[in-house]
């Protein structure tokens, strides 16, 4: 297993960033490296530090996290991205993993969800929040999250 996982947070708010921050810091294989608290600021971060994931959320300023993931594929493609949302319609969601996102989960179950699914993207495979699972994604996306889940 590799030594740390490098990761960029990203969130308009303060106080999530907070928690996203010290609940990734609990892990000793877990390095934030950097946050930003708006679409462009998160761009040029992931281009800057090349982090091994980007915990993004979608609402934000100046670029929205769909529009900064677009950008973020480009400039830093080895990035996983796991976004971290409010957001839960099916067209969002879609958008999400249809732009190469590893992960996604809903803003109100991170508190029991953020370490699972940051563990099952590091080992490339996909995570949704149970919120989602059974009735947004594809089969074969579902059934990957189910086995998130239990991990």
């Amino acid at each position: 297993m590799a030594t740390f996982v490098r990761l960029l947070v990203v969130d308009d708010y303060e106080p999530i960033r907070r928690f996203v921050c010290s609940t990734l810091g609990k892990r000793p294989d877990l390095q934030v490296i950097g946050e930003a608290s708006d679409g462009l600021e998160a761009v040029q971060k992931a281009e800057a530090l090349q982090p091994d994931l980007i915990v993004l959320d979608i609402g934000l300023p100046t670029l929205n996290g769909i529009e900064a993931a677009r950008r973020i594929r480009k400039l830093s493609p080895k990035s996983k991205i796991l976004f971290m949302s409010q957001e839960t319609s099916d067209y969002v969601v879609q958008e999400a993993f249809s732009l190469g996102a590893m992960g996604y989960v809903v803003k109100e179950h991170a508190h029991t969800e953020l370490l699972a699914a940051v563990e099952t993207v590091c080992q490339g495979r996909k995570f949704v929040s149970r919120r989602l699972a059974g009735h947004i994604l594809t089969d074969t996306t579902a059934a990957q999250a189910h086995e998130g889940q239990t991990t």
